[in-house]
């Protein structure tokens, strides 16, 4: 499998406009498959602003943004919080992921987590808090695989659905 963990660039544009397209109406993961898109290299000034924690809307932390990268083509996104504030503790964690649709149940989305450890690792961040909903039961599985164990349940305020919060020690070997 030629995959590779690769940082946003004009690069993958078109790739990462099917990606967008693919997702259609289904909510998206990470958080800055949100960001406007039209004009693409106003998107990458956004995406390295979060990164260096410039122009940050009240209540967001600087977080830096990853692309997996299959053949050329982008099939995944995942996004690192550099650290949390109080709103993300309980909702939202220090790592969201993305597979695209046309890629998912290969793995893929296990190895784009352990590869946003290792980021995280070379950052010095120590213990990891990734969240899922509690019905998602394969991002357990593989936040689990990664070293994560359960620390608790937390309601989401809008809905029966419960958030699990996983930690990820740095003495966990994720990967």
């Amino acid at each position: 499998m030629s995959v590779e963990l690769v940082r946003p660039s004009t690069k993958y544009e078109s790739s990462y406009r099917a990606y967008i397209e693919e997702l259609g109406d289904e909510e998206r993961y990470p958080f800055p498959l949100d960001f406007d898109h039209k004009d693409f290299p106003a998107l990458l000034r956004r995406l390295n602003d979060f990164e260096a924690g410039r122009n940050l809307p009240e209540g967001y932390v600087p977080s830096s943004t990853y692309w997996l990268v299959e053949h050329g083509e982008l099939v995944g996104v995942s996004n690192l919080r550099h650290f949390l504030n109080e709103k993300i503790f309980n909702a939202g964690g220090h790592i969201g992921i993305g597979i695209r649709p046309q890629a998912r149940g290969r793995g893929l989305g296990n190895l784009l987590l352990s590869l946003t450890i290792a980021e995280a690792r070379k950052r010095g961040i120590g213990e990891l808090h990734i969240h899922c909903h509690k019905h998602n039961e394969a991002s357990a599985r593989m936040i689990m695989a990664n070293g994560g164990v359960l620390d608790s349940e937390i309601s989401d305020g809008k809905s029966a659905d419960f958030i699990q919060r996983y930690i990820v020690s740095e003495r966990t070997n994720a990967g």
